[in-house]
């Protein structure tokens, strides 16, 4: 067993790993048959973990209170609604990518367990109470619809019944962003769970997967309206202090997705000048956590992530001889390395989240 599976895998089986000194980093950074067996395993540990539990439900009247069980039968799991959503994506992004893993029969099980329709239907009633309206916008609606785009690409029989199940629960949340985001006049753009440029990424990817051309333009539309103009971004502020998304490099991996290549590039080059030099400084060097124990403070782990899979995605829409490249490949080296060193802490604070976001990071190719 290699020493970092092992430290991914001890506070599985309940003990906490404490080294002596800095653990090796990961040898590959591509999703491993060892990594998926050790991110399957913490997904596995909270996805029928009802508590703790931060629901954000607005209760109307004493009979309005019900456990995380009954409100969400889907996705009460995982501490928060949008966790348990992305957990439910990595089991299957995992079982598509490797689906000979020692955990796959209990993967099928939970995923059978909960993506069933009637849970399913009891999520979308939930969505469609009149105190839900912004339920879980936009971060926890993009996990939904990343969920239904990897169920949609699977050709797997039991893959094709949960995402039957699951599509009138995506075209709710899909008809959410159609409904919203033309009132939206400005973008949010914080490191956290309300950032517009997110919310509106995992959306575009579903929208082209399964031909919702209305949400598709819609997205395009508001990407540019919100955007375009950016320059010389404030990435010198970045990160907060409890950031697990980069509000530079997450409108960037948007603006990508939706530019020609040749105007994406003349756009950031515009929007962050010092990316050639590696600057600014913050930006490309990878944030520091002092308490995995402190369910703020550990998201920054969740940042050097997500940073990791915004700086692939760039990468990818840039051409071989661009100036910002290799400065842009060190980073996108160092913050995957940051990151997948603390995915397993041995405390539930980053263990219910961090998994996916190593999952989704690794599932990008790794730049050269």
């Amino acid at each position: 067993m290699s020493r970092i599976f092992a430290l991914f895998l001890l506070p599985v089986l309940g003990v906490v790993a404490v080294p002596a000194a800095e653990p090796t980093p990961p040898k590959s950074q591509t999703l491993t048959r060892e990594h998926a067996s050790a991110f399957a395993k913490l997904a596995l540990k909270g996805a029928r973990k009802q508590y703790p539990n931060k629901t954000g439900h607005v209760q109307l009247d004493d009979a309005d209170t019900k456990t995380p069980r009954q409100l969400h039968p889907a996705f009460y799991g995982c501490y928060d609604w949008h966790s348990a959503v992305h957990g439910h994506w990595m089991l299957v992004r995992v079982l598509r990518t490797h689906p000979d893993l020692p955990e796959a029969k209990d993967a099928r099980a939970v995923l059978a367990e909960h993506l069933t329709a009637e849970n399913l239907r009891a999520e979308a009633d939930y969505f469609n109470r009149g105190e839900a309206k912004s339920y879980e916008r936009p971060y926890g609606w993009t996990w939904l619809l990343k969920l239904a785009e990897e169920l949609h690409a699977w050709d797997d029989p039991d893959a094709k019944k949960w995402f039957a199940n699951l599509k009138p629960l995506a075209e709710l949340i899909a008809n959410r962003y159609i409904e919203f985001f033309p009132k939206q006049t400005y973008p949010i753009r914080a490191g956290v769970h309300s950032n517009t440029a997110f919310g509106l990424t995992f959306a575009h990817d579903y929208a082209k997967a399964v031909g919702n051309k209305k949400l598709q333009e819609l997205i395009e539309e508001r990407a540019k309206a919100y955007y375009a103009k950016d320059a010389d971004a404030p990435a010198r502020w970045e990160p907060d202090g409890a950031d697990f998304l980069s509000p530079s490099l997450c409108e960037a991996d948007l603006m990508r997705r939706v530019l020609p290549p040749a105007e994406f590039q003349t756009w950031f080059h515009k929007y962050l000048p010092g990316a050639a030099k590696g600057e600014p400084a913050t930006l490309f060097a990878p944030a520091t956590v002092t308490d995995r124990t402190d369910p703020q403070l550990v998201h920054l782990d969740g940042l050097n992530l997500s940073r990791a899979w915004c700086l692939r995605g760039i990468l990818s829409a840039l051409p071989k001889d661009d100036p910002a490249r290799k400065a842009l490949v060190a980073s996108a080296a160092k913050h995957a390395e940051a990151g997948l060193k603390h995915v397993a802490s041995g405390d539930y604070a980053g263990e219910h989240w961090l998994a996916s976001f190593a999952v989704w990071m690794l599932a990008l190719p790794a730049p050269e």
